[in-house]
């Protein structure tokens, strides 16, 4: 099962197996758009909030990252309002 704010594997796999000849205009644009919203909340979910499941779909998928901290922790970071170590 998908985490909150992901696409569904179901929805991952019957994109991915339905041939590209097969597929209308609409589908193909629907299918990038899914695609890059999902890699987006892959990269702003750090991988310790991630559950095992979700970790191995973004790995199949090809949409793992390997930071441990989200894209605001970093942002804040570099105007210096991070956490101080």
């Amino acid at each position: 099962m998908a985490d909150t704010g992901r696409q569904s594997f179901t929805d991952k796999a019957s994109a991915a197996l339905k041939p590209d000849s097969q597929k209308s205009t609409t589908e193909h644009m629907g299918d990038s758009l899914k695609g890059n919203a999902d890699s987006a909340a892959s990269t702003m979910q750090p991988q310790g909030e991630k559950t095992t499941g979700q970790k191995m779909g973004d790995t199949f998928s090809s949409n793992s990252n390997n930071n441990d901290r989200s894209m605001l922790d970093k942002a804040k970071d570099t105007v210096g309002l991070g956490e101080r170590k």
